[in-house]
């Protein structure tokens, strides 16, 4: 599987049922539609989860001026919404430049079949996309085991545990209640991209998030997006668990400690999970933290769970409600964010434009 690393480099992921020996990862590039005969050969690093699940991953690159980069080694909703996304790529006769999922993968993270069942092979039998699209991976609550202990120390998330930081790859183990830091920032296009991880705040990415915000990268970029699993504005929810077990406060770091610093900085589009419909606001604010900021919040979630139909808060601002199953398409070009959702028959639900 690949993942977006930024700055030109990716990361890729793969799994044996038994170990491969000496394992080697070999990449190229075609640069201007020429085959360039420049190859990299680069040693996989290896992580054993059990006896039957061996993991091996590398990072390589920087890719850049080229058109496509080879490499070679050694039943469920979300296939139904893949293949419904390949179609209309399929009218456009190309292919997803990334992939965007914002969270809940899976139902239970320590079951490995699920990996397989609800992740890997819809993405790979419907599209073919496991290995030529990349992934920007935003993890939700169900991506997590937060009850790590010395019994279960090799569960599937330690397969990404440190996805995004090189030192962490390299580690055989995940060390007990050393929790999967997912936050990080892309470049796609002219959009910036900050994925945050909703379910382990903490003060290095909080730190991470300011900086990132305040950075060339992000101001100078067109479109400016951050993606969260946990919406900042939920409004449909299991009724008894969001009034007698809590979960109203899940998350709410996201809209008290995040929102504001998005207005501070000119975000233009939030895009969330955790709640399983769709829903879309476009709003203008004056007044502290910014004098006049405009924020687009999107939830994308229907793309495999039960659907929540039940309302829990009405925070009048929603342009737009779809109850059933869904995907998006993200046109971005020079000037120009084209948002697009669409039903699972392939019908669009809702639109809007951002341009520059």
């Amino acid at each position: 599987m690949v993942f977006d690393h930024g700055d030109d480099h990716y990361y890729v992921v793969w799994e044996t049922t038994c170990t491969s020996g000496k394992s080697i990862f070999e990449w190229w590039a075609d640069a201007n539609n020429d085959i360039d005969t420049s190859r990299h050969v680069i040693e996989p690093w290896y992580r054993k989860i059990d006896n039957n699940h061996h993991r091996y991953s590398v990072i390589f690159g920087p890719v850049t001026g080229s058109t496509r980069v080879h490499y070679k080694n050694g039943p469920s909703n979300f296939r139904a919404i893949l293949s419904s996304a390949q179609k209309t790529y399929s009218k456009r006769r190309t292919s997803p430049d990334a992939i965007l999922h914002v969270g809940d993968t899976i139902q239970s993270v320590r079951k490995l079949s699920e990996w397989q069942t609800h992740l890997f092979s819809p993405v790979e039998d419907v599209g073919g996309f496991l290995h030529s699209v990349p992934f920007v991976y935003v993890p939700g609550n169900h991506d997590h085991d937060k009850k790590r202990g010395s019994g279960n120390m090799n569960y599937y998330m330690d397969m990404y545990h440190g996805i995004y930081n090189t030192g962490g790859l390299r580690s055989e183990k995940v060390a007990n209640g050393d929790y999967h830091r997912f936050y990080h920032s892309v470049s796609l296009g002219s959009a910036r991209v900050i994925a945050l991880d909703a379910e382990c705040p903490s003060k290095e990415q909080s730190e991470f998030l300011v900086r990132e915000l305040q950075s060339e990268s992000f101001q100078n970029a067109h479109f400016r997006i951050v993606a969260v699993h946990i919406p900042p504005f939920i409004e449909f929810w299991d009724p008894f668990a969001w009034n007698h077990k809590n979960e109203k406060h899940w998350g709410e770091h996201v809209r008290l400690e995040y929102d504001p610093l998005f207005r501070k900085y000119g975000v233009d589009l939030v895009i969330s999970g955790h709640q399983h419909n769709y829903q879309r606001s476009t709003i203008r604010r004056n007044g502290p933290p910014a004098d006049d900021d405009t924020i687009t919040y999107a939830i994308v979630g229907g793309a495999g769970g039960v659907i929540d139909y039940d309302r829990v808060e009405d925070w009048k601002m929603y342009n737009a409600t779809y109850t059933g199953f869904h995907y998006v398409l993200l046109d971005v070009s020079d000037k120009e964010l084209q948002w697009s959702a669409y039903d699972v028959s392939g019908v669009v639900i809702d639109q809007f434009k951002i341009q520059r």
